[in-house]
């Protein structure tokens, strides 16, 4: 998890400085679908109750539909 946002902060300061890249906020969208996979992951690894597995799961599919969302081609009509 550490290593994954440290990519984020490098990618978020490769961004800032050369102008070329993906935007902050969608990097933040695509990466914490991740995140919250691996946080459930270690949960249940570790014995957490069901409750915080599941909160995990339902945050990193919430945020993988969002990533869809976003990165679905608009249709232009006319």
């Amino acid at each position: 998890m550490v290593l994954t946002l440290l990519e984020l902060i490098g990618l978020i300061i490769y961004r800032q400085r050369t102008g070329r890249g993906i935007a902050g906020s969608t990097l933040v969208v695509a990466l914490s679908s991740g995140l919250f996979l691996m946080l459930g992951l270690r949960a249940a690894l570790t014995g957490a109750d069901w409750p915080w597995i599941a909160l995990a799961l339902s945050a990193s599919w919430a945020t993988h539909l969002l990533d869809l969302k976003n990165r679905w081609p608009r249709r232009r009509f006319g």
